[in-house]
């Protein structure tokens, strides 16, 4: 999601009513993030038959979750080249990303519990931004039948002020209750499997420090890749990233290296 401004010079004022927190990304990553992403699917385009060569897993399933004001339609690249290295992806299949409530969380619940009966194999939940938290929180209820998850630019930290959207997700869902204001006090801390942050300090829609994973009991990584909020879901380099982290063994994870030339990409 991008959020269009016409000029560059705005008052700390006119950004709180645009819902652009002081405390969210510079707002030149904001303004270019259109462009920016336009160059990422292009490069995805052209280097498509080069990422087939990515490293091949063992075939387990991967739920995507698009992030806020996406739908399916936004994972689908990146779903299809996962399907070319084998394994079986599925969308969430619940129409745009607008609304949190019990019931939306249940029907995201009863996805992963069908997936995971029909393979009879823990599933990785891959979420792109706010589809991140959604992935996480998932995990948190059923880490039984989760192998890890993996975020995209996922404001992580509980903090709603990290995100450019969070007025227009207010827009959507209201203030936080009472409920809600707890639980977005525990959205920092990672459900008991392994997790992995793919984030870019150049995001304009959340800030970077928002998707920042502090150590924990269970094993948690942060990746940073140069790349833009919107374009993260085709971004090349991303999609190396992704591709590492699937193909792992089951029982044998083990933290991202950037060795070698992949010290230059890869933070």
């Amino acid at each position: 999601m991008s959020i269009s401004l016409t000029s560059s010079k705005i008052a700390p004022k006119g950004l709180a009513q645009l819902g652009l927190s002081r405390k969210g990304p510079a707002l030149f990553w904001t303004l270019t993030e259109g462009g920016r992403a336009s160059v990422e699917m292009t490069s995805f385009v052209l280097l498509r038959r080069l990422l087939k060569r990515l490293p091949k897993g063992d075939g387990h399933p991967v739920i995507f979750f698009p992030g806020f004001v996406a739908s399916d339609r936004s994972t689908k690249p990146m779903r299809k080249l996962i399907d070319d290295l084998g394994y079986e992806t599925y969308g969430w299949g619940l129409g745009r990303n607008l609304k949190f409530n019990d019931v939306r969380e249940a029907k995201m619940n009863l996805l992963l519990e069908k997936v995971y009966k029909t393979h009879g194999r823990k599933v990785t939940l891959v979420g792109w931004s706010l589809g991140g938290v959604f992935a996480r929180e998932v995990a948190k209820s059923n880490p039984d039948m989760v192998r890890s998850v993996i975020s995209l630019g996922s404001p992580i930290s509980g903090d709603m002020e990290h995100s450019n959207a969070g007025r227009l997700y207010e827009f959507f869902n209201g203030k936080p209750d009472a409920k809600m204001e707890a639980r977005l006090k525990s959205i920092n801390e990672a459900p008991p499997v392994p997790t992995t942050s793919i984030y870019t300090k150049t995001d304009g829609v959340v800030a970077w420090k928002g998707s920042i994973q502090r150590p924990g009991k269970t094993p948690s990584e942060n990746i940073c890749v140069p790349a833009s909020h919107i374009g993260l879901g085709v971004n090349p380099l991303v999609m190396y990233a992704l591709a590492d982290r699937l193909s792992q063994d089951e029982d044998k994870w083990a933290p991202f290296k950037a060795e070698g030339l992949k010290r230059f990409a890869f933070k």
